[in-house]
């Protein structure tokens, strides 16, 4: 199935790529000062909180609404990009003054509130290095990722503190500094220390190939992974904002993503502030009537969500968007792992804009393969490479060396020609891993896809998530999507399992929709209903229905947790799980 663009929305521009064969075939990385300009006041410097806040100043647009932040008790706050620009500013300073140098590694412990915008850019005017953590972490795992990069400083909440901090603080000998957000016990008042402050600041004199951010990822070995990403990276940042989410300076943009995972710093933070539009964030969680609301009330345009989010809004039914006035929306687009292709044509039924699913990693820094506005979606795909990006399909030999699947449709692990701008530059103090994710200059992601006779690339699963049955690769994401195809199922997640004559198995684990009973005649009908679509050698020998699947709080069903609790073996990092309810 095709969903083609609409042609008769001429109440917008057209999009930023309008002709995708001919950008892409002719594309070259641009550099720093090519993307935003010559810096007049620093020649050969190069910082990402400039460029996001003080160029939009220098160009005369202070005033322009750099952010939207919403709490459910309080009237929104607005902070112009002038304003964002003094305030990061302020907090350099206070950072100086706090005894944080160029370098040091600065972590923030924040939900989606203003302070984390001013954190951000205020640390990365210091030149010290960003390390966002997720809220919902508990004391263990931030432990942990303070540990390995030695952490200087923290920006919490004296809640966060108390609860997450707190009890590991004696297991952190390098912090010597936590500033609270709101103020408390235990630190240095945010308000106090930005109090008195001037307004601008000497920003540090940093280059593109300077470390500006780490971000944590967790492999299933248990120890976590510090991907470093450098302050040139705000190149890919922008461009791929513009190709991918089509975005404008005059755009309303709300990314969802907790700003603990990448997505929420490279697409909640860098890349609209570096377009110059405005931001729309929420400090509650999810609900749906509370987000089509934001939507309507904030007129968003442009919004970036997750696959787990969209399930979510289809559960609440058809009928609750229908209250409310979406038609400021111009493009909708999900990350964090594939949209299932019913829902990619559920928003094109009931929202009225199909959504654009996308793929990247921490480790790309920024969106690499993407359905983008101006060209056919195919619902399930992830679309094509960015202009930039040279994917390829391939194969590892017993020797370690790598060939290249030319056929379309064969299966293969995806991997991407390196030197494209947001491409970390290693994990923090684990050079040897980091190396064998390369293969003559090839970065090999891990995941394994299929790409078709036009180029669009399919996801088809982990390379350690596939599973090998009586010969056939069978991979979780087909049967998965299958399944939730069926009125009956809310969510699903499919592993092998060890079968003598077949090797493996697949098995599936459902959750249900509310008014369905978990009985032996639904689960005779979900094998039937996967058999009929997907057929005997790919659909799910057994199905154990639950009460909800473990996530990451990103949204992704952790199956190798499903698998170590199905085969009893080590769980592994759960550091990034979703509180089970």
């Amino acid at each position: 199935m095709v969903i083609e663009r609409k042609t008769d929305d001429t109440e917008w521009s057209p999009p930023n790529l309008v002709d995708y064969e001919t950008v892409h075939h002719g594309f070259v990385w641009p550099t720093p000062e090519e993307t935003f300009g010559r810096r007049a006041d620093a020649p050969g410097c190069f910082n990402i909180a400039y460029e996001a806040a003080d160029r939009h100043v220098a160009a005369g647009e202070g005033d322009r609404i750099a952010l939207r932040s919403l709490a459910s008790e309080s009237p929104a706050t607005t902070l112009t990009y002038a304003r964002l620009a003094e305030d990061s500013a302020r907090f350099a300073n206070a950072l100086a003054d706090l005894g944080v140098v160029p370098g040091d590694r600065v972590f923030t412990l924040l939900g989606r509130m203003p302070a984390l915008y001013i954190a951000a850019l205020g640390i990365l005017k210091r030149g010290a290095v960003f390390s966002p953590l997720f809220s919902a972490f508990g004391p263990e795992p931030i432990k942990a990722r303070m540990q390995i990069a030695e952490a200087k400083a923290l920006v919490t909440t004296a809640r966060f503190f108390e609860r997450k901090v707190k009890p590991v603080l004696a297991d952190l000998p390098s912090l010597r500094t936590v500033v609270l957000v709101g103020g408390g016990d235990g630190g240095v008042d945010f308000d106090v220390a930005l109090a008195g402050q001037p307004t601008t600041c000497r920003i540090a004199p940093t280059r593109a190939d300077d470390l500006a951010i780490i971000h944590f990822t967790s492999g299933t070995t248990g120890r976590p992974k510090g991907a470093m990403h450098v302050h040139g990276a705000a190149v890919a940042h922008k461009l791929t904002a513009a190709y991918a989410l089509d975005l404008k300076p005059d755009d309303i943009f709300w990314c969802t993503a907790d700003p603990g995972w990448v997505t929420g710093t490279s697409y909640g933070i860098i890349a609209p502030l570096l377009i110059g539009c405005t931001i729309v964030s929420d400090e509650e969680e999810f609900d749906a009537q509370r987000w089509y609301g934001n939507l309507e009330r904030e007129r968003v345009t442009v919004w970036y969500t997750a696959p787990t989010a969209v399930r979510m809004l289809m559960k609440a039914g058809d009928d609750l968007p229908q209250r409310y006035d979406l038609s400021r929306l111009r493009l909708i687009a999900s990350v964090g792992e594939p949209l299932n292709p019913q829902a990619v044509i559920w928003g094109r039924d009931v929202l009225k804009r199909p959504i654009h699913d996308n793929w990247w990693q921490t480790e790309t820094g920024g969106i690499m393969i993407s359905n983008f506005l101006s060209m056919p979606i195919r619902p399930g795909s992830m679309g094509r490479p960015v202009p930039g990006i040279e994917a390829a399909v391939t194969k590892r030999e017993a020797s370690g060396a790598v060939s290249f699947v030319e056929m379309p449709d064969e299966q293969g692990e995806l991997a991407l020609k390196a030197g494209w701008p947001s491409m970390f530059i290693g994990y923090l103090n684990e050079e040897e891993r980091y190396r064998k994710c390369f293969v003559d200059s090839w970065y090999l992601t891990g995941d394994l896809v299929r790409r078709d006779a036009d180029g669009y690339y399919w996801f088809v699963g982990r390379a350690d998530d596939v599973i090998k049955s009586a010969g056939h690769l069978i991979g979780p994401f087909e049967v998965e999507s299958a399944l939730l195809e069926h009125p009956a199922v809310a969510e699903a997640g499919v592993i092998g399992i060890p079968d003598p004559v077949a090797m493996e198995v697949v098995k599936a684990f459902v959750a249900l929709r509310s008014g369905h009973t978990p009985d032996e005649t639904l689960r005779k009908d979900l094998l039937a209903h996967a058999r009929k679509r997907l057929g005997p050698a790919v659909a799910p020998r057994y199905i154990e229905f639950c009460h909800s699947l473990p996530k990451t709080r990103s949204g992704k069903v952790m199956r190798r947790l499903l698998k170590a609790r199905e085969l009893g073996l080590p769980e592994g990092d759960t550091s990034t799980l979703e509180v089970e309810k």
